[in-house]
Order: C-alpha cells, then structure tokens, then sequence
C-alpha cells in the first residue's frame, strides 16, 4: 500500500506520520517513508537554488516535480514492488497546492507528474491559516520561499506566509474534494488524531490495489528491465 499525509506546514502531519510509522512497525508491517524535497539527485540543486533566492515559480515547480519522480522511481516503486508500505510524507498534491497557489495553471502542473501514480490512501490535515501561522511562529520564522514571498510581494515573513498558506489552503481543500482525500481535523489532539488515523486506516486496507497505476508502473517495469 501507498499511504500520503498531506497538508500546509504547521498540521502536524509529521508528527502523525512518525506515530503512525511506529504503530504500523509494531504491528508486522514491513514499512518505508519518502519525505518531500529528499532526493539524493535533486535536492541539493534545489537547497541552493534556494539559498540565493533565484527560483521562479516555474523553476520552483519543475525542480520538485523532478525530486518526486526521482524518488518514486528508486524509492516508491521499487518498495511497493517488494510489497512494503510506503508512507510518504507529502505527495505530488503538495507540488499541485503550493504550484498553483504561485500562479500556475492546474493542467500544467498535474503534467509534470504523469504517468501518476495515485496513493491508496491520502490523510489531509486540515487546519486555519491562523493556527499554521502560529504553529509555525513558535519554532521559527518562515523562510523566503515557505512564506511565499517570492509571489506576494510582502517583506515581513509571517504576515507573508498567512497570506501564502491561505491560498495553499484554498487549494487543498479543492483537492480534498476532487481526489477524495480523508480529511482528518488537526485542530484536535494529538491522541485523537492518530487514534482516527488507526481506525481509518482499518478500513482502507480492505480496498483493493487500483487499476489506476497500472501506466506508473508499467513505465517503470520498462525502465528497469531485466536489473529487478
């Protein structure tokens, strides 16, 4: 199975991701996670890109897209292909959300990541701009591109960044309803959020595996040939 978390910065889906990771172990579950922006390849490239604030938000969204499809390409697919559980913590719905928030088109974006390769589960944790913000506000200050200053044109980071995470958020919460995300509300306890997450998961496990990633990985089969 394929799980994603998703959601704005400051949801504590890392935080669910590590208990739910921990909990899983504990139960016999053979389990791998992939983190957004950790490609061996790409990121480096993307950290000092970053550094000297150069990225235009076609570049930003191209750069990610190449991150991710590296990582599904040596860590994703070849997990599953063993028949472990992949966690990924951030899926190609956060390229998506934070992509068109910057001003891209949709259509473009969802391009960059085909053939796709469709989660069996998404866990969206939903939360406030004012909670992320203050979320974030109480270990550091949001960074150039995280607070969306390269789009907004604000100097001051946080009040860059509420603005930012809100159309984040605006897109999110589109996406929830377009791809059938399970919306777990963040705003509770931690207890009680990953209690849910335990109980939904039950339930998810049961479905079988979709036709849908046939294409993804087909074309990785091809790719791979006879070194599997």
């Amino acid at each position: 199975m394929l799980v994603a978390f998703e959601g704005p910065d400051g949801s504590g889906k890392t935080t669910q991701r590590k208990l739910f990771k921990t909990w899983l172990k504990a139960d016999g579950y053979d389990v791998v996670t992939t983190k957004w922006n950790s490609s061996e390849l790409i990121r480096p490239i993307i950290k000092s890109r970053k550094a000297i604030r150069v990225l235009n938000p076609l570049e930003f969204s191209l750069l990610h897209a190449a991150d991710f499809r590296h990582r599904i390409e040596n860590v994703v697919l070849p997990a599953l292909w063993e028949g472990k559980l992949v966690i990924a913590d951030r899926f190609l719905f956060t390229g998506l959300a934070r992509d068109v928030a910057r001003g891209l088109d949709f259509d473009q974006v969802l391009k960059l990541y085909q053939p796709l390769l469709w989660p069996d589960l998404v866990f969206y944790f939903s939360v406030s701009p004012r909670t992320s913000r203050a979320r974030i506000a109480t270990t550091r200050a949001p960074s150039f591109y995280e607070a969306g200053q390269d789009v907004t044109d604000i100097d001051e980071p946080s009040a860059s960044y509420e603005r930012f995470i809100t159309r984040v958020i605006r897109e999110y919460e589109s996406l929830a309803l377009i791809f059938r995300f399970i919306t777990v509300d963040a705003e509770q306890s931690i207890h009680d959020q990953h209690q849910e997450i335990r109980r939904l998961f039950r339930e998810g496990e049961q479905h079988p595996w979709s036709d849908w990633n046939l294409d993804a990985v087909v074309e990785w089969l091809a790719m791979k040939g006879p070194h599997l």
